[in-house]
């Protein structure tokens, strides 16, 4: 019986398959006639996969073991919930936290610089003598002034105690000698500014006049760091205002040291950028070592979203199909086997290479990992142990 079957199927086959094809230019020319004859063909295919499925139907009846489809061999996952975070990953760059120009308060040749760029400093060590020289000529003048000066105050308070002499005489004496003394004791408080020492510790970053060229009054002569402290200063978009408080913990990405850290905000700014609509975040940081240089890269991830109990999966198994239906492949017991099956599904947000899944999914679902995307819905599996 097996083989009459067969026999009547493979007939079926050879009638249908040893028709020959009409070239193109057979087709009837008429566009009802054309019609009739699509029709047709449709009947004659239609009639051909019935006899397919029939024979087909009888041969599983004969021989079950001839039907029996080839398992595909999937590896599969269980959904766990999670609290997902989603991060906007903002630019800044490191800057010193103490920085600080040495200038000098006088005017002068420079003599001598103790310091070269790059070296370290303490604070209140000098760092560059200037010349004094038409300062001390001045002191030395104003020193025989105020001699003189005196001299001819304590003889004129001696002729007005004994009563010789004008009051005038007397005032204009003392007057002159006390101008005398204030004059003295400014050009020497002038004379102590000739030398620059460090108003901070740190290090000489860069040098901006070296010896034998002129200071001038304000003129920065070295700028000094003091990096054992630094921050990182971004610029955030103000969409993010409400996302963004003073002592969150943020984390800070450094790309060029492949290192990562966390710290608390420090500082907001006070306004908007009207520029380009954005606000400063500071983060004071640490450096030991004095790995993180000022101008360095950084990145802070700023958490915009935080959705708790979510069903978050990597990214590369959510499909996607022609219609742009989005799915997965998920293992579904089918009869006596083991099938997989289209979950269709709506997706939200992504970060970290995964993607949250809204709906079309409970959660208790075991969701196929490799060989997922060669699957048709329905297709038998053969689920593996992942190793």
């Amino acid at each position: 019986m097996k083989h009459y079957v067969l026999g009547y199927f493979l007939i079926a086959v050879g009638i249908f398959g040893c028709m020959p094809a009409p070239a193109s230019d057979e087709f009837p020319q008429d566009l009802e006639a054309l019609n009739q004859y699509i029709q047709s063909k449709k009947d004659e295919a239609r009639v051909l996969n019935q006899l397919i499925k029939d024979a087909e139907k009888k041969l599983g009846d004969l021989d079950p073991s001839a039907l029996v489809k080839p398992k595909t061999s999937v590896t599969s996952m269980k959904i766990e919930r999670e609290t997902f975070q989603h991060f906007v990953d903002i630019q800044g760059n490191v800057q010193a936290e103490d920085i600080v120009l040495a200038s000098s308060e006088m005017g002068g040749i420079i003599i001598s610089m103790n310091k070269k760029e790059g070296q370290f400093i303490k604070k209140g060590q000098l760092i560059a003598r200037l010349d004094t020289e038409t300062m001390d000529k001045q002191i030395q003048e104003l020193e025989i002034s105020m001699d003189l000066a005196k001299t001819v105050f304590e003889k004129q308070q001696r002729l007005w105690e004994q009563e010789i002499g004008s009051e005038i005489q007397f005032l204009q004496a003392k007057n002159n000698k006390e101008r005398l003394e204030k004059s003295l004791e400014t050009a020497k408080s002038q004379l102590k500014k000739a030398n620059v020492y460090a108003p901070i510790s740190g290090v000489i970053d860069q040098v901006y006049l070296n010896t034998g060229e002129l200071a001038g009054p304000g003129m920065p002569i070295v700028q000094i760091l003091n990096t054992s402290r630094v921050k990182v200063v971004t610029a955030v978009p103000e969409v993010y205002l409400g996302s963004v408080k003073r002592n969150d913990i943020v984390k800070i990405r450094f790309p060029a040291l492949g290192d990562e850290t966390e710290a608390k905000v420090s500082l907001l700014g006070r306004t908007i950028d009207p520029a380009n609509r954005t606000f400063n975040v500071e983060i004071l940081l640490p450096n030991r070592g004095g790995k993180l240089k000022p101008n360095l890269l950084a990145e802070m991830m700023l958490m915009d979203q935080s959705i708790e109990d979510a069903i978050a999966l990597p990214t590369y198994l959510v499909q996607q199909e022609v219609g742009g239906k989005q799915y997965v492949m998920i293992v579904n017991p089918c009869e006596t086997n083991t099938c997989a099956t289209k979950a269709y599904v709506s997706t939200g947000i992504t970060y970290g290479g995964k993607i949250v899944i809204k709906s079309g999914l409970n959660g208790d679902e075991e969701i196929i990992v490799e060989g997922a995307r060669s699957l048709s819905s329905g297709e038998l599996i053969e689920v593996k142990k992942q190793s």
